[in-house]
């Protein structure tokens, strides 16, 4: 899919026109990953960039890569708990 987009150029004077595009590739694979509409792998694509940068990427805007909560995390070591015992 290809889109176009219509940025007045006076918010970007100082930008070089391929970094804006890569920048809005990755924050678009950002936020779709982090909505969960699309996998990490599929992220990676949109982005255009390895799985290795892709987390250094989550890293630095806050974007969970592993999105497990806490209280499942709690019940997997309990049974396992319960399991060697």
């Amino acid at each position: 899919m290809q889109l176009t987009l219509q940025i007045p150029d006076m918010y970007f004077v100082n930008h070089k026109k391929e970094n804006i595009k890569k920048q809005i590739k990755l924050y678009t694979a950002l936020m779709m990953f982090r909505s969960g509409q699309v996998s990490a792998g599929a992220a990676c694509e949109i982005a255009e960039v390895d799985r290795y940068k892709f987390i250094e990427e989550c890293k630095k805007y806050d974007v969970p890569v592993i999105d497990y909560p806490i209280v499942d995390v709690e019940n997997e070591i309990q049974q396992y708990q319960n399991l060697v015992k």
